[in-house]
């Protein structure tokens, strides 16, 4: 019978589903184990990353079951945002249609792959079932202060149309669209106020012992904890006070000039009638096209301009003028910095560049600097000079001296700042959560009521062409009475970041049907947090940090128990594979590349270096052919023994072929011995056995051990099929050794043949269903208790070997019974007694005499 995985996975397949078999229910008498993958966004086609990434997670959670935990497995749709609706745009169709027709088609190919997701549990974000919850959270934010409007500078990516928060900026563009620099825009936009929670993120990130080291380094850097002080800088003819936030206290005797970041809000104040008004303006608008990432960088121009107001250095009573510099960043400290160009390489060049003064207050030991000599910042440790009562003193010895100098005069405090910011959550897209919020010219910002909600999206208009949200233009959505007065009044039409889904959905899992609360408390508490999450590391600080935000929001609320939603990560590597070029026609996908040629100019193809898969550079391999040709089991396997998770997997045809080829030996395997072993029972260790027999039985256990600490410890699958690979060989080499076989003989190859079976059977869940039932087994091998290993089983059989040197017996040493001649003979010369005997003479021959005596002749 031939291995056809069309035929047999379609079956398996429906079996599954008919038994319900995935489903899984609350059991306190057993112990939980909750397993997720970071949900899809629904774009209508499975790519090999979604293939890697739920393959790891239902390998873990189908072992899980087999060793008797209670798993949750379920799988939904992180279904609103931006590329849903640009989608809807391109092909002139409605978000809802778009992203629910490709729910349907994501669905059917995660099933094709065998994946063990208990849908009854699945959900999508844009179901205003789910959603409704989340508003009703704003609103409780909102009434304790979490959530809050502002007018602000925001970051503005034109091609999304659209605010994004500081963390969907990278390296100056946004995260969507790499080639578009965000730009800063003054808006009223509504945050979540994430900075209440820093100290407790940063201090929760050493308790997570199962997160890589990487993730939480991020996340500690982003948040960015610093010890300094605010100090306070009176302006001259003003009552006002500039006040900055250090690190660097020890230098304030040293501050020559002052420099505002051009979204600094006191800039309008203070340049108002001044003769430098226009040109301040005109400054400010100019540098606020280019983004904060880009300013700051080393490699950017330093530039500012003269406010025409001066402020006072409190320790100095000097005046000292005020600029605005494009290279000071409003998000960090107070958005405002005192300039000390001579310990501070940025501000030592943008005094150079505007003739403003300098003055040394640490001098290098053994040396001294002089401002008129000096090239550059003198940026390294010192004592301190012209630095008043402190001169002499080591310049960060003086550090809290200093602050509680400052503190002391009323000139300062010490202070702990962090770099991490208020989450932005306004977008000004349509397919979105709409935030629950009326504005109303007699009552003000009024939350919409908790009976009223959900505040339901509607799915009834067009979308714009440019790519704005057609809310503000619907009078039938933003049209509403004021739920205070009764009044006219106008719905918010900013829609929340879809980040703000993706922050709780794992804990909605819980209990997706409860239609009393987001969560249902028996059944969240049983369940949470999250045993094992699996996700990309591009996620670090945008998903997995508001998460952790997201659940100790719910937890300060009473809707949950837990601090941290994961208690283990895994960040998954990347899918890769080589690109193929032509001069001409530039990228072309592997399936159109024949004998190395082009298919339009027949042209030689210019193979490129191996990088993540993506659909710009054509280097995409479609799972569904794959699938198509080969069967899941085998695009499964493949994933897995390519490559240990955490590292990225190249791409390889042949590998794939590999895997093919050996799921068609177990196939064999199974078929050639399935007559035979059926009459007998599996091995139970009782009867002794001798020779190849006990190797055999010695090396499935050690096969059984291995894989177990393989998947249990480390999820290095590629490792745990190798091990089951080589056991196949062993049975194989068994089974054509031409020995003569009784039921004993037989009932060993059963344990060895079975043990093969169950141990891929996370791996390759459809072949090893159809062995299982071919071997004579009637229940799924879902419920299949995983093996045990026995320990007197791995015992290896010894022998004592005679080692002379020159023919005198100079040591004894015990080596296992398998060993050959040249094994034994490397074991005596590694012997630290007959090293000690030959020393640095030559050794002329080394006689093995009948696997008992080694002579080592010198």
């Amino acid at each position: 019978m031939k291995y056809n995985p069309s035929e047999l996975e379609k079956s398996w397949q429906a079996y599954w589903e008919k038994e319900d078999l995935f489903k899984v229910v609350e059991d306190p008498a057993k112990e939980k184990y909750y397993l997720l993958e970071m949900f899809p966004y629904p774009s209508g086609k499975i790519h090999m990353g979604h293939v890697r990434n739920y393959t790891i997670g239902d390998v873990v959670a189908r072992y899980k079951r087999m060793r008797g935990k209670n798993v949750l497995h379920p799988m939904g749709w992180d279904a609103f945002g931006l590329p849903a609706e640009n989608a809807a745009i391109e092909n002139k169709s409605h978000p809802a249609k778009w992203t629910y027709a490709n729910i349907e088609s994501m669905k059917t190919q995660l099933k094709r792959m065998g994946f063990s997701y208990d849908w009854d549990r699945e959900l999508a974000t844009c179901d205003p079932e789910y959603y409704l919850w989340e508003q009703l959270i704003f609103l409780k934010m909102y009434e304790r202060g979490l959530a809050y409007k502002k007018r602000t500078y925001v970051n503005w990516c034109e091609s999304c149309q659209t605010v994004l928060a500081k963390e969907q900026v990278e390296n100056g563009c946004c995260w969507r669209h790499t080639e578009q620099e965000v730009t800063l825009k003054e808006m009223d936009s509504w945050f979540f106020k994430t900075t209440v929670y820093a100290e407790e993120i940063l201090e929760h990130s050493d308790r997570l012992p199962g997160w890589p080291e990487r993730v939480l380094t991020m996340q500690k850097n982003w948040i960015g904890k610093s010890f300094g002080a605010i100090i306070r800088f009176p302006i001259v003819d003003s009552k006002e006070v500039i006040e900055v936030y250090t690190t660097r206290q020890d230098t304030v005797y040293g501050a020559t000039f002052m420099c505002f970041a051009p979204e600094h809000p006191m800039i309008k104040e203070i340049i108002q009638g001044q003769p430098q008004e226009r040109e301040v303006l005109a400054f400010i608008e100019r540098t606020l096209k280019v983004d904060s990432y880009i300013r700051a960088a080393d490699f950017t121009v330093k530039e500012g301009i003269f406010t025409g107001r001066y402020c006072l250095n409190p320790v100095t009573q000097e005046k000292i003028p005020i600029y605005v510099a494009n290279f000071v960043l409003f998000d960090y400290g107070t958005g405002a910095i005192m300039a000390v160009p001579t310990h501070d390489q940025r501000d030592f060049e943008f005094a150079k560049k505007y003739d403003l003064r300098l003055r040394v207050v640490i001098q290098p030991p053994g040396e001294e600097l002089s401002e008129e000599t000096m090239t550059e910042a003198y940026e390294e440790e010192g004592i301190l000079v012209n630095s008043g009562p402190f001169d002499g003193q080591r310049n960060l010895s003086a550090l809290d001296s200093i602050a509680e100098y400052l503190e002391s005069k009323g000139m300062g405090y010490k202070t702990v700042n962090f770099r991490l910011r208020d989450w932005n959550i306004s977008r000004q897209r349509y397919w979105g959560a709409p935030i629950p919020i009326v504005y109303c010219d007699k009552c003000g910002t009024v939350p919409v009521p908790d009976e009223d909600l959900p505040v339901v999206l509607p799915l009834d208009l067009e979308m714009r062409p440019n790519g704005g949200s057609p809310l503000p233009f619907e009078p039938s959505f933003y049209e509403t009475p004021c739920p205070e007065c009764k009044g006219p009044a106008r719905r918010e039409t900013d829609t929340m970041d879809t980040f703000v889904e993706s922050s709780w959905y794992f804990d909605r899992y819980a209990s997706p049907d409860f239609d009393q609360a987001p969560v249902d408390p028996k059944r969240v508490d049983y369940w949470m947090p999250v045993d094992q999450y699996i996700g990309g590391i591009e996620h670090a600080i945008l998903h997995l940090l508001y998460s952790r935000f997201y659940t100790r929001v719910l937890r300060d609320f009473g809707y949950l128990k837990v601090s941290e939603p994961f208690t283990n990560l895994l960040t998954q590597g990347m899918v890769c594979k080589e690109t193929q070029e032509c001069p001409e026609h530039g990228y072309l996908y592997p399936h159109e590349v024949k004998e190395n040629r082009c298919p339009h100019c027949d042209s030689d193809i210019i193979t490129g270096n191996t990088v993540k898969m993506s659909k710009s550079k054509r280097n995409v391999v479609d799972p569904e052919d794959l699938i198509d040709r080969y069967g899941a089991d085998t695009v499964r396997m493949f994933c897995l023994f390519a490559s240990p998770p955490e590292r990225d997997l190249e791409w390889n045809d042949k590998g794939v072929e590999g895997s093919f080829r050996f799921l068609n030996r177990v196939w064999r395997l199974v078929g050639d011995t399935q007559k035979e072993i059926s009459k007998v029972l599996s091995y139970q260790g009782k009867e002794p056995l001798l020779g190849d027999l006990k190797d055999l039985h010695r090396k499935t256990h050690q096969t059984i051990k291995k894989v177990t600490i393989d998947i249990e410890d480390r999820f290095h699958f590629n490792t745990a099929i190798s091990a089951v690979m080589e056991l196949v060989n062993e049975v194989n080499k068994y089974l054509n050794s031409g020995q003569d076989r009784g039921d004993l003989a037989w009932s060993v190859v059963r344990e060895a043949v079975e043990a093969t079976v169950i141990l891929l059977a996370p791996v390759v869940p459809h072949i090893t269903e159809e062995c299982w039932r071919r071997l004579g087994h009637e229940a799924s091998l879902l419920n299949e208790p995983w093996p045990e290993y026995r320990e007197e089983a791995l015992e290896v059989e010894k022998r004592l070997i005679v080692i002379q040197v020159n023919g005198k017996v100079r040591s004894r040493i015990q080596v296992p019974t398998s060993f050959k001649q040249e094994q034994i003979e490397a074991e005596a010369l590694r012997d630290k007694k007959v090293q000690q005997h030959v020393g640095e003479k030559p050794i002329k021959r080394v006689i093995v005499v009948q696997n008992k005596l080694v002579n080592v002749v010198v």
